[in-house]
């Protein structure tokens, strides 16, 4: 099988698709007009705000992380109270049943 070539789009393209994102449109809908994925739209909008804040110091760039581990920490915790639940349910099943006598 022959792999497509990747598309190498410009730097112009890129900033004037971020630009695009300050108008108010929905991602998804600016991403399918460019005839480009979402996620590549993402990410040059993160890569953008990097670049931009090289210059204003550390602080704007541990806002962009802590939104992340919020993101991962919500959805740690929707798994592990998904697992407690089940958990519990098998601790009501496992007792509700007669153990049967070991060794007597």
């Amino acid at each position: 099988m022959k792999s497509k070539p990747r598309k190498r789009y410009t730097d112009e393209f890129k900033t004037q698709a971020v630009e695009l994102l300050d108008t108010g449109k929905p991602v998804s809908q600016l991403a399918e007009e460019l005839c480009i994925s979402s996620n590549l739209l993402y990410n040059w909008r993160l890569s953008s705000q990097r670049a931009q804040a090289g210059g204003k110091g550390a602080r704007v760039l541990a806002e962009v992380p802590e939104t992340e581990d919020l993101r991962l920490l919500r959805r740690e915790n929707a798994v592990l109270r998904q697992e407690n639940d089940i958990l519990k349910k098998a601790a009501i099943i496992l007792g509700t049943r007669p153990q049967p006598n070991s060794g007597k």
